[in-house]
């Protein structure tokens, strides 16, 4: 039965955080988009932070892998 609930956690915590790094990835796009369209020099620093959401779900796999393990 343990083993089972580990499963579903960790099956809880990649989608939910994937959840949230699409809605939050939704909201970054939008307003990186806005920007490079009134000034062009702000591409870089625009993909730095439409890539930052991404590292929600890297800590969601992360959390998921240690509770199947343990």
């Amino acid at each position: 039965m343990a083993a089972e609930m580990a499963y579903i956690g960790a099956g809880i915590a990649i989608g939910l955080t994937g959840l949230a790094s699409g809605i939050a990835e939704k909201d970054v796009g939008a307003a990186a988009v806005g920007a490079i369209t009134e000034d062009v020099s702000l591409f870089g620093k625009a993909m730095v932070l439409m890539v930052l959401p991404e590292t929600i779900v890297i800590f969601g796999l992360v959390i998921a892998i240690l509770s199947i393990m343990m």
